[in-house]
């Protein structure tokens, strides 16, 4: 009886094991880039695994990173900041913070910004954590009222220019 209650928990033990070492298999992360024109105004969020943002902004920082931080909105806001930016006509575009959220493990960030003009010819930065993981892909998808579509972001390439359709 011993025997198999002992079997049953290596088992279990086991596939513990194998979960974890392939919880991270892929480093993904998604932005939703668009324009809305009753407010004239880019809307941006982001999606990413919150661990990992976790982790770059400890690693940056030296210190332990956790939602339990007392300057944990503030960190993740100026990460944002650094890594990911817009410019329209070689003049940056200032975004604007809404917030973030955490649900279920995921980190959700709002950002907005004024802005009269359609996306062709808006150069995006995105280099989340692109230099924290090598295996870090983010895929921007956007849209306004003319052009619609998806740049992807890497180690290797962490500046890209939405072009007219």
């Amino acid at each position: 009886m011993h025997l198999k209650a002992f079997n049953f928990l290596l088992l279990i033990v086991l596939i513990g094991q194998s979960t974890f070492s392939f919880a991270h298999t892929y480093f993904f992360g998604l932005t939703e880039l668009s324009v809305n024109p009753r407010s004239k105004t880019i809307e941006i969020i982001h999606q990413f695994t919150a661990h990992d943002i976790e982790n770059a902004i400890a690693e940056s920082t030296q210190e332990h990173f956790s939602p339990e931080h007392p300057d944990y909105e503030h960190y993740l806001k100026v990460y944002l900041q650094r890594n990911f930016t817009l410019h329209h006509n070689k003049q940056i575009i200032p975004l604007h913070w809404v917030g973030f959220e955490l649900v279920k493990g995921k980190l959700f960030f709002y950002q907005e910004a004024p802005f009269k003009k359609n996306l062709a010819g808006l150069v995006v930065k995105n280099n989340i954590l692109t230099d924290t993981y090598s295996k870090q892909t983010n895929t921007l998808n956007y849209q306004d009222t003319a052009i619609k579509g998806s740049l992807t972001f890497t180690e290797s390439l962490k500046v890209a220019t939405i072009k007219k359709q």
